[in-house]
């Protein structure tokens, strides 16, 4: 199997899939602020990345240049958690509507940093297919 992207594209689009689940949840937040009970939600990342490191990895050994070899597929979920432990408002939701326009504005600006990065790998590779010019 050639690899012709190498591992950043992997890695860009895990994260643009972590930006995309992040927005959903706030949006979700923001648009429940007045719905009475409604709990915050939050996407959790730093969980999911150290318990990245901290697995073994599976590797597979290959006797032949042809052979595929095994890597785990990463997976795309993101755990989401209920903030069940506060209360903002006297109808039990707990929403502070500053607090996710700020992480909407930060993950926009996340989101976006990332598809500029894609996008420089994908005029390097032009660049490169043209022959440099």
């Amino acid at each position: 199997m050639l690899n012709l992207f190498g591992g950043t594209f992997h890695t860009l689009e895990h994260s643009l899939n972590y930006a995309t689940q992040k927005n959903r949840v706030i949006s979700d937040n923001i648009a429940n602020v007045d719905t009475p009970g409604y709990k915050a939600k939050d996407v959790k990342f730093k969980d999911v990345f150290q318990d990245a490191l901290t697995k073994p990895q599976i590797s597979n050994f290959t006797t032949h240049e042809k052979h595929i070899p095994f890597r785990p597929e990463a997976s795309t979920d993101f755990p989401v958690i209920r903030n069940n432990n506060t209360m903002y408002n006297n109808n039990r939701n707990n929403v502070d509507i500053d607090k996710e326009m700020a992480s909407l504005a930060e993950n926009q600006i996340y989101y976006q940093s990332l598809v500029d990065r894609l996008n420089g790998k994908f005029n390097d590779l032009q660049t490169v297919i043209r022959g440099g010019n």
